[in-house]
Formats: C-alpha cells, structure tokens, sequence
C-alpha cells in the first residue's frame, strides 16, 4: 500500500478511511481548439467552458465561448461532457470546482471527473472535498503559473467518512451554500432597486414637479443648475508616488485602490505621505468632503465617489479630487448625485477615456452641471438612498457570516473534527 504523505489516519475518525484520487475516479482533460482556425469558433453552437465560466460550488448554465459543429465532429468526436459532471480547474486557478449544468466541452485547464464507484465516494462530497485541498502541497511551477501534472493529480489524497456521512457532509454544505446564493440574489435585487431609485429621484424629484430636458437629461424644473465648482471646494490631492510608502510616516493617504465602486473607502492597504508645504495641509479631509477619482487606468473607475466620514488625519492622492460642499448643499445628496452620474454611465459618454488612463479632470469637473433642490429636499433623497444602502451592508455582512460559517464547516466536516451526528440542524 502506498503511504500516505498529506494525511495522517490516526488524526481522523477511527471508521474513516483515506484514498488515493485515481483509485476513485477516471477523469479527461479538454482541448482549446486552435483560436487562428476560424472554422472551430465561428457560428459556435456547443459551450466550451473556461476558467472564467466556473464560479465556485456554482452550476454552469452558459458560457462565454462556444465551439462549431466542425469542431465538435472533427476535434472533440461528438464527445460532450454530461450535464452533471463535476469539473476541476488544475492550472493557475487550483482547485476551483463546479458543475456542468449543460452538456458542454472546456478547456485544457480543466478536468471532468467521473466516479468509479458510488458505494465508495459520493460525487457531491468529492466536489466540496477537492475545492479545500491545500494544493501547495502538491502543484509545481510552470512557466505560466502553478499546475497539477496527472501525477499529481493521481495521488491527491481523500479522507472518506461513511457513505451516509458523506452524504450528509455534503448536504448540511449545500444547504449553507444555497443560502449564500440566495443572500447574493438579494443583494443584487437591492442594488437594482437602488438604481431604479436614483434614476427616478434625479429625474422626477420627491415634490410631484413638471420635467424639464437639459444636456439631454431630464430633472425637475424646479431644481437649480449649478456648476460643480459653485456647490463647494473641489482640489486636487498630493502628487507624488506613494505605492511604496506602507511605513506609519507620515499621514494616512487615500489613493483610487482605497475607493470601491460601491462608494466605500477601505483600509485594507493603505500608503503614508509626510506633509511639509502649505499645500499639503490644505489637502487633510475632513469629515463630510467627497472623493471623486477623476483618473484611473480603468475606465469604469472613472466618477467613482466616496463620502469622507473616517476618524483620524487623512490626506488624498492627486488621482482624487476633493469636493467640500457649502452650507447649501446636502454632502451626502452630493455624493449619491456623483454616484449616480457614474453608474449611469455619464463620464464615459461625455469624455475621451480611450487613453492609458482615463481621465476626467478638474476642469471638467468645476463645469460639470449638478441640478439641486431645495436643501430640505436634498437631505429627504438622500435619506431614502441612505436607507437603501443601509440595507445593502446588511445584507452583505450577513452574506459575510454565512461564507464564514460554510469555511469553517468545510474545514471541519472534512477532516473530522466536527462530525455532523454532532450538528445542532
């Protein structure tokens, strides 16, 4: 009998065993046809899975690629993986696991894996099981990235409750992860009903008011027009190269990684800056100022907003602009107004952003046109897009809960140290 290098049957359960990958299933590799013979790629007809169709624990139901009838008669021999089949990613992105809900072929990358006996290993446990494999263990480093050869593949070893029990590891994780889906489909429902929201409130208002068109945009004709600059102090930030600056000199410095599209700033990475002119003073935020990133080597980041309420000292990068809003002007109605402006696509409609890097400078800015209620009813939209927001970060630290729940699950229930005879479910 082989040994067993990775794990130790004295550390598990005494009625579970340990085998060997290959002596549990069969598995194929799949093929990319060539990309320069257009005959394998045009009019696709069959779905050809890659990497980037595959989400984790996920069903695939389309993707992005589809390959021809010749490609299917000559190249693959009419041979299309079953809808059902578990798939593993082996290359750059280790062990990433799905399931096919289509027929469908993949890519060279992939494995369609198929069981050699049910009364041994329960597919559904194998798909959990191999997506928390510490694959450090066993990939080599190729010249594209890290890679599993069939060796190696071959002897990935699997701890093997019970069927029964497998069967209710595998349950009691499916449960956990459909309830993740379904607090991601309720975020994303809340996100559109957002939209829906600031597309409605910019347009309509809160008072019932006739329409009026400007700049091919429709807002009620009521509100005042306004230049950007006249709502407040718009500056740019520090210039200087700080990527490197992760040392506590200095003050804590904001740049574009530090503002999420969602309209958060995170702290996860952040760069210092030592002030010493007038000029960099001038730049420390204060609670209330908007960010709006003006430059980015991504073109949807361009408009990205974030609302400044941070404790502590701060500065800004020169990337970012700053907005600070005079007595008049709701910040908080400002920034959802950005926001919107942004998501709707309104920067990438009125400038070049075909460069390098995009841009939308302060120029552009000062002169861009911002449509204001009344300040009661600024603070009233901004309340009700608050409240929605506000509920979107429920939903997803709840969704955080759950995906720490099912880690630590996954973690236990396959190595035993919880058994789920034990579980209060």
């Amino acid at each position: 009998m082989e040994k067993y290098k990775h794990i130790k049957l004295e550390d598990l359960p005494k009625d579970w065993s340990v085998g060997f990958f290959k002596d549990l299933a069969t598995y194929n590799l799949g093929r990319t046809p060539t990309r320069n013979i257009k005959k394998f790629w045009d009019d696709g007809v069959y779905p050809w899975v890659s990497i980037a169709d595959m989400f984790p624990y996920g069903i695939i139901l389309g993707t992005k690629e589809k390959v021809s009838e010749i490609a299917h008669n000559e190249l693959f021999r009419k041979r299309l993986v079953p809808a059902g089949t578990l798939l593993m990613s082996f290359k750059l992105t280790i062990g990433r696991v799905s399931k096919l809900g289509i027929s469908a072929y993949h890519n060279e990358a992939i494995i369609s894996i198929y069981i050699k006996n049910k009364d041994v290993v329960f597919d559904d446990y194998l798909f959990y099981y191999l997506s928390q494999i510490d694959y450090s263990n066993y990939h080599d480093t190729a010249v594209k990235g890290k890679t599993l050869n069939k060796g190696k593949i071959d002897k990935l070893e699997i701890a093997l409750p019970p069927l029964d029990e497998q069967h209710r590891i595998a349950h009691v994780l499916t449960t956990v992860q459909t309830a993740i889906e379904q607090q991601a489909k309720l975020i994303d429902l809340t996100r559109e009903l957002k939209s829906t929201l600031m597309g409605k409130l910019f347009t309509e208002g809160l008072r019932g008011e006739k329409q009026k068109e400007i700049e091919n945009r429709f807002v009620p004709a009521n509100w005042k027009q306004l230049r950007l600059e006249e709502t407040g102090d718009v500056i740019y930030g520090i210039q200087a190269a700080v990527a490197n600056n992760l040392l506590p000199i200095g003050m804590k410095i904001l740049t574009n990684k530090n503002i999420t599209l969602d309209g958060q700033i995170v702290l996860d990475e952040i760069n210092y800056f030592e002030l010493k002119t007038k000029r960099h003073f001038d730049s420390v935020l204060q609670k209330g100022d908007i960010l709006f990133n003006w430059r980015s080597g991504s073109k949807e980041h361009i408009g990205k907003t974030a609302y400044f309420n941070l404790d502590g000292e701060y500065t800004h990068s020169s990337f970012i602009l700053r907005i600070r809003p005079n007595e008049s002007v709701s910040g908080r109605f400002l920034f959802w107004y950005l926001f919107y402006l942004r998501e709707s696509g309104y920067f990438l409609q009125k400038h070049d952003i075909s460069s390098v890097n995009a841009t939308f400078n302060k120029s552009a800015v000062d002169a861009l046109s911002v449509f204001l209620p009344l300040k009661d009813e600024q603070e009233e939209i901004a309340s009700i897009l608050d409240a929605v927001d506000s509920k979107i970060m429920l939903l997803k630290r709840r969704q955080d809960v759950q995906e720490e729940l099912f880690r630590t699950l996954l973690h236990q229930l396959m190595t035993g140290q919880v058994r789920v005879k034990d579980l209060d479910i």
